[in-house]
């Protein structure tokens, strides 16, 4: 038992015995049903994983000895109970199917998967003066993003082309540079398709400048079409290893780069606050409230992305047929209303594009309308212009109604991109998760899944938390408090359905690096398909905002079952080397 000194003032410190993680009396009790007279032999540890884990696993003990060459059990070939907790708290007791693996069936079409997505990949920060750069597009592939977004505009001398947020501060990058890095790091988290969203602001003689660049740096790999209209998308196992360019039929040039339009009327917005160390929740994607846009900018109006790319200029001679050619996922821009874009006669697969307020809106009169229409069809949803700080919004609104593509502020970490990272857990983290079946059926009087609907409760997910450890060795003694051992409590709550969504919390272990707390929770879940278990732990501090002690967000489809190590993430999604929860999950 080590001790800890804390200085209270110059001439004062406080001493802190720091303690070692202690065995629940739930695990000591298991380990004794399990074992005999003190030892599990690898035949006992096989009935705990059947019995208790629910897995079948004849290599456990092996794998777990091999971890341990050094100490006396590699011999023995057999766990004490110290050993056996040590296990339990071993990354081969994780939570989701380690290794890693896709398991769902990949030969749907396209529009039968929800798709890790990037809004304005190439931006280091803010939406308004930040750098543009290939850095945050490499991050987000080996993140395992599958849809990257570019904005290209032509350079100040009009013969190269640009990637930068048109009508703001941001300093642009090359399209070049970006096509390099995504080529290089295109299937390094996932061999699954890579699809490359375009907004073009460019002349017929950049486009095809564009198309000579894409061609080259792509070769074979790049998907081209020779047709305007697909009845079906292709599957993702058919485009394996693949790239492919989406963007809406280029028909206008935009003239300049600010992308100015009248002024609407819309008055200002303040700029969201920065997330205290719990912060604000993820919001409620049923907000009535009405969001303006900041509009006296120095720089001038901003605007929505659509508006700005879709702003009255005349229309050119047509588009540089290689550019053309080069599409393979058409975009088309949503005219006559909700009623017209979500017609469910149309023969043609396409993709269209609305931000989250946009969706918000369309889902209170048109909820099921859209769950059909994206049966077939691409829906692509991205944050709202007043967005300027690259934050995201609760992306459950999109996943219910079967939007594949909700796009997001990769570099903007919060709570919505943490559910973002927890939803493409699932299926091996390859970037594509099949949508629930729900969602792609029809039933037998032409009815589709009705997000509104009140619906019984399916399963009730069970949740214990053991206890907790690590922060002693990834953190300072005095990261957490100057004075003291850190106080921590864990929130622990489910983002999904509204009627599932609910968030509770433990009582807080104070002075303690090892906290404790034995504490279990029950969750109804209605539709367990879209639910995603949220786990967060934070330090209590009396003088001011608690402090961030890390979190993960696991797609409860995938939870195993039984007492499991559960790894905490930081802010910005990277795992802990060390840190984790011990909990136990039941379905009952």
């Amino acid at each position: 038992m080590s001790k800890q000194t804390y200085r209270v003032c110059f001439c004062f410190s406080r001493g802190f015995r720091q303690k070692e993680a202690e065995t629940p009396a739930e695990i000591k009790a298991l380990f004794e049903k399990y074992s005999e007279n003190g030892v599990m032999t690898a035949e006992n540890l096989h009935k705990f994983l059947q019995e208790v884990q629910g897995e079948e696993s004849e290599n456990v003990m092996e794998s777990f000895l091999n971890l341990h060459k050094h100490l006396n059990i590699f011999h023995r070939k057999s766990l004490y109970l110290e050993e056996f907790f040590q296990y339990l708290l071993s990354d081969l007791n994780a939570p989701l199917p380690s290794p890693p693996k896709v398991h769902q069936d990949m030969t749907g079409p396209l529009s039968h998967y929800f798709i890790f997505t990037g809004h304005n990949s190439y931006l280091t920060g803010n939406q308004i003066s930040s750098d543009c750069s290939d850095l945050p597009i490499i991050e987000a592939l080996q993140r395992g993003v599958r849809v990257i977004e570019l904005d290209m505009w032509p350079n100040s001398t009009k013969d190269d082309v640009h990637i930068l947020h048109g009508g703001t501060l941001t300093t642009p990058v090359t399209l070049i540079k970006c096509l390099k890095s995504i080529r290089d790091n295109a299937f390094v988290a996932s061999e699954y398709p890579l699809i490359i969203t375009l907004e073009d602001h460019l002349t017929p003689d950049l486009q095809a400048k564009v198309a000579e660049m894409v061609t080259q740096t792509f070769g074979d790999v790049l998907v081209s079409t020779t047709t305007e209209c697909l009845s079906q998308f292709p599957s993702p196992e058919s485009l394996k290893r693949r790239v492919i360019l989406s963007t809406k039929p280029p028909k206008e040039y935009l003239e300049t780069e600010s992308g100015k339009e009248e002024d609407n009327g819309i008055s200002k917005v303040k700029k969201s606050p920065e997330e205290a160390a719990w912060g604000m929740e993820v919001s409620d994607f049923l907000d009535k409230s009405k969001i303006n846009i900041e509009n006296d900018l120095e720089h001038g109006e901003y605007q929505d992305e659509e508006d700005q790319q879709d702003e009255n200029h005349s229309l050119q001679q047509n588009a540089a047929p290689e550019y053309k050619k080069l599409i393979a996922i058409r975009a088309e821009k949503m005219k006559g209303g909700i009623k017209a874009w979500v017609r469910v006669d149309s023969q043609k697969a396409h993709r269209v594009s609305l931000n989250e307020e946009k969706l918000e809106n369309a889902v209170k009169t048109h909820g099921t309308d859209i769950v059909r229409f994206t049966q077939r069809n691409l829906m692509r949803v991205y944050p709202k212009a007043s967005r300027i700080d690259s934050s995201n919004f609760n992306p459950l609104n999109g996943w219910m109604h079967g939007a594949q593509m909700v796009a997001f502020n990769m570099q903007g970490h919060g709570r919505s991109l943490w559910l973002m990272q927890g939803m493409f857990r699932a299926n091996g983290g390859c970037g594509y998760v099949k949508k629930p079946e729900f969602l792609l059926k029809v039933g037998p009087n032409d009815e589709v899944f009705d997000p509104k609907m009140h619906l019984p409760v399916k399963k009730i997910l069970k949740v214990k938390v053991y206890m907790g450890e690590g922060w002693n060795l990834d953190f300072k003694h005095t990261h957490f408090d100057l004075y003291s051992p850190p106080d921590f409590y864990a929130k622990v709550g489910i983002a999904g359905v509204t009627a599932d969504t609910v968030i509770k919390q433990t009582k807080t272990i104070e002075d303690n690096w090892f906290p404790a707390w034995n504490e279990e929770f029950e969750f109804p879940l209605t539709v367990p398909e879209l639910a995603l278990l949220r786990v967060e732990v934070h330090e209590f501090d009396m003088q001011g905002k608690d402090d961030f002690g890390g979190q993960t967000c696991i797609p409860v489809s995938e939870l195993k079952t039984g007492i499991r190590a559960v790894p905490l993430h930081n802010r910005k999604g990277d795992k802990y080397k060390s840190v984790k929860l011990l909990m136990r999950f039941d379905f009952v």
